[in-house]
């Protein structure tokens, strides 16, 4: 399957997230610890807010491996991002193209997505006609990633985040089941409207791929006072990872299965919530 992480903070080169880190997301794109596969070599995608846009994010994807791609790192080294996503994938069937890449975008919305739905191919005709119509066109690739953001955009992610997820994970159960399709969902999400990072962790069988946030800078920089990074971020800058980017005590909690965390802003402390899916 895939590795990523989500940023959100004092604004950063994306090179001190995505390369400096001892097990670096660039490092876990060919040795992941954690992951189903060692290599995730499937492509890889960036997602990042600016200062000076309209609101809505750029994104630069490619599908070449992430750990050789040199455009990944020029561009890396000069571009600086208060809230970033990264994405290095492995597929789990579905073709190695550019809009199969993660993130996905849509509007002011960042969307990426670690798992899978367990025969994708016998429930995408039926989860792509409960996808609302005047979206259906913004659907580029071919993955169940796609689909799964496109159906909770449907269900209302505008207004409702946990309850537009909850509600597509709800469909892709029900259908599993008419299917006859066991344990349908396998999913860690990150989703993004530019302001906050929503993450979450389920699994229909309740074994979920791995998912950490990191403690709170202020925290952090209290246990490793010598560390010179921590100096330069607000207190509340925080990542959400597949697995750890080093391996500090301390610096990483594990998000409990069938649980979500919003990452806060300003002086709000995090705390994760459980989620269950619902009928849509």
């Amino acid at each position: 399957m895939c590795r990523w992480l989500a940023y959100s903070g004092s604004p950063v080169l994306l090179d001190t997230v995505l390369y400096r880190p001892e097990h670096s997301l660039i490092n876990q794109s060919l040795h992941a610890r954690m992951g189903v596969e060692t290599t995730n070599g499937d492509g890889f995608g960036i997602g990042w807010y600016s200062e000076h846009g309209d609101g809505s994010p750029a994104v630069f994807r490619d599908i070449g491996p992430a750990w050789n791609n040199r455009n990944l790192r020029e561009l890396a080294a000069h571009v600086s991002s208060r809230l970033f996503f990264a994405h290095v994938r492995a597929s789990t069937g579905s073709a190695i193209q550019q809009t199969n890449c993660h993130p996905f975008r849509h509007g002011r919305w960042l969307w990426m997505h670690n798992g899978a739905i367990t025969d994708f191919n016998r429930l995408q005709r039926d989860l792509c006609m409960a996808v609302d119509p005047a979206l259906f066109p913004c659907i580029e690739g071919s993955t169940d990633s796609e689909v799964m953001f496109y159906l909770a955009v449907t269900f209302g992610l505008d207004q409702d985040v946990p309850g537009a997820v909850a509600r597509m994970a709800g469909l892709v159960e029900r259908l599993g089941k008419e299917h006859g399709v066991d344990d349908p969902l396998q999913m860690t999400i990150a989703v993004s409207d530019g302001q906050k990072v929503w993450a979450f962790r389920y699994s229909s069988q309740g074994k979920s791929r791995s998912l950490f946030y990191s403690s709170r800078a202020d925290t952090v920089r209290e246990l490793y006072p010598e560390l010179p990074y921590l100096r330069k971020v607000s207190d509340d800058t925080r990542l959400v990872v597949s697995e750890p980017l080093g391996d500090l005590p301390g610096v990483w909690n594990e998000l409990p299965e069938a649980s979500y965390v919003v990452l806060p802003t300003g002086e709000e402390e995090e705390e994760y919530l459980p989620f269950i899916p619902e009928p849509p």
